[in-house]
């Protein structure tokens, strides 16, 4: 297959030009006012999406979506030893996903802001949809 790159359909996008496959025009034509995410946002959002990637940190951040919480109290709402809790809570924190607050030997643990439970939020929802939903055959 030859794929050449040219300009001359969308402002600044690429388009595509399938020569051998018969495409009459580019594959691609640009959607104005469309833009594509800077490179930076895009990183930092499939580092913040990575941290979800995993059921326990999915269980502690729901906790969180009911109010700051201690790590014991956590630990009995996910069901996993306050050690566990304390090292995902502090790749959380690091990714800037939680945020903490000490109060004599106590740490209390809360969500950084309301996007975190709303991605949380619709992510369990997909996953609930995903499951109710009837199994496709493969193509």
């Amino acid at each position: 297959m030859t794929v050449t790159t040219t300009n001359d359909t969308c402002a600044d996008a690429k388009v595509f030009r399938h020569a051998d496959e018969g495409y009459p025009g580019g594959v691609h034509h640009g959607i104005e006012g469309f833009d594509m995410p800077a490179a930076d946002d895009v990183r930092r959002a499939a580092d913040a999406l990575r941290m979800l990637a995993d059921p326990t940190r999915l269980n502690i951040l729901w906790a969180l979506m009911q109010g700051e919480t201690s790590v014991a109290c956590l630990a009995d709402l996910a069901g996993t030893t306050p050690t566990a809790v304390s090292q995902h809570l502090s790749k959380l924190r690091l990714a800037g996903l939680v945020t903490n607050r000490r109060e004599g030997t106590f740490v209390y643990y809360t969500l950084a802001d309301d996007h975190i439970g709303e991605l949380v939020r619709q992510a369990l929802s997909h996953a609930d949809h995903h499951a109710a939903a009837p199994e496709r055959s493969p193509r």
